[in-house]
């Protein structure tokens, strides 16, 4: 038990949003909570997917401090840009550095005190509190967000002041991380890479989960999304820089077959981008977010799941959306870097998935036409998805792990 032990959570993502790094950390700090731990949150206001503050908080003061779930939780309202480009990354950034340094003078005691990269300004209101309470700190890594703004193509030019810019980012990034007491993050890779850069000797791996019951395709109703007469291809998420979109217009540019329907569910800073490119190919279709408590339902109904990343990009992120993907008892057809965790888990794993490492459109169309010529093997390939994702996903076994090293360190 927690022993009335404190700990704070900074994230730039938090409850409401019920989507990436905002729906992990609002599910393990309820979770810390339960296990009566006292959980206090500096966070930013919603605004992810859709990168905008959530109209119930437009109103709010710039500072403000709510209760959710017995959770305090202090908000500032962040900049959010119109324009999801690195410029307006930075000013978010800094930002919500101002605000959570403002909010970290309003921790008075705290045993642990967890940031949530992104953002990675977080840590030093994590390092603040950390002098004044005397508490351990907690560096965990969704995403590694220097490595991707120079990987994914935000910062294209390759000219001397970005290259300048580069090194001394990775320079402030490796200090923060050597501050740290605990370091974790959710993929062994990603651990490597953290070793890389720092010299931290306690490494925690602490993966992203799946809940079992969340989604479930046996108690799951048909979604109003998904057609019942065409074989659908679903990609629920956001829609933005990290995608490979241009390997998605490729494939669109392929399809022939009346019977295949594409529904991109979602939201993000690529979104009207991909909207005009794609408005010549009447089968896809787009529609908004949808609830945490309708995502069984829409993820179970669709026929085959896809997600197209960089093949350029490495070991920088592993995709939680690829859990509910496989947890749905459907197969994916997945690209990227072939030397990255993902492609490892589909290769080493029979059956499990598609994985494609060579951006050729036309292998990965031929895949989706033979996935639907033959229902029996696409059913087994998403029971042997599903199967492999919760023996190794388990949300419950997960966090589990997560509080027993938290009593290792705080004991």
């Amino acid at each position: 038990m927690s022993l009335n032990k404190t700990i704070t959570i900074i994230s730039g993502n938090y409850f409401p949003e019920d989507t990436a790094i905002g729906l992990y950390t609002s599910q393990f700090a309820k979770y810390l909570n339960n296990r009566e731990y006292n959980v206090k949150v500096i966070t930013g206001f919603p605004y992810y997917p859709q990168w905008k503050v959530w109209e119930d908080y437009e109103n709010n003061p710039s500072f403000c401090k709510e209760t959710i779930d017995s959770i305090t939780i202090f908000r500032y309202k962040q900049y959010v840009p119109k324009k999801v480009n690195f410029i307006g990354r930075v000013r978010l950034m800094i930002s919500l550095l101002y605000g959570s340094i403002i909010n970290s003078k309003k921790i008075k005691n705290s045993d642990l005190v967890i940031c949530v990269v992104p953002s990675t300004l977080s840590i030093i209101p994590g390092i603040m509190i950390k002098k004044r309470t005397k508490s351990k700190l907690w560096i965990h890594i969704q995403d590694f967000e220097f490595d991707l703004a120079f990987e994914s193509g935000i910062l294209k030019s390759k000219n001397i002041f970005l290259r300048l810019l580069k090194k001394n980012l990775f320079r402030f990034e490796s200090y923060l991380l050597n501050k740290a007491d605990i370091v974790s993050s959710i993929s062994n890779s990603m651990l490597r890479k953290v070793n890389d850069k720092a010299h931290s000797e306690n490494l925690f791996y602490f993966p992203n989960w799946v809940s079992s019951t969340n989604i479930d395709p046996l108690t799951s109703k048909h979604h109003r999304y998904v057609s019942k007469e065409k074989f659908t291809l679903l990609y629920s998420g956001n829609v933005g820089e990290k995608q490979d979109w241009e390997l998605f217009l490729k494939l669109c540019e392929k399809i022939n077959d009346s019977e295949i329907e594409i529904i991109i569910v979602g939201e993000g800073g690529y979104l009207n981008n991909l909207k005009e490119k794609s408005s010549k190919y009447s089968f896809v279709k787009f529609h908004p977010l949808v609830p945490y408590n309708e995502l069984s339902d829409l993820l179970c109904t669709a026929n085959a799941h896809f997600l197209f990343q960089k093949s350029n990009v490495l070991d920088t992120i592993m995709p939680s959306k690829i859990l509910g993907m496989m947890a749905s008892n459907r197969p994916s057809l997945v690209s990227g870097n072939k030397n990255s965790e993902v492609a490892s888990i589909f290769n080493e794993h029979n059956n499990v998935g598609y994985y494609f490492s060579d951006d050729n459109p036309v292998d990965i169309y031929n895949r989706i036409l033979y996935l639907k010529n033959n229902p029996k093997l696409s059913e087994k390939i998403g029971e042997n998805a599903r199967e492999y994702i919760l023996k190794n996903f388990a949300e419950e076994n997960i966090l589990q792990e997560f509080e027993r090293k938290i009593q290792e360190e705080i004991k």
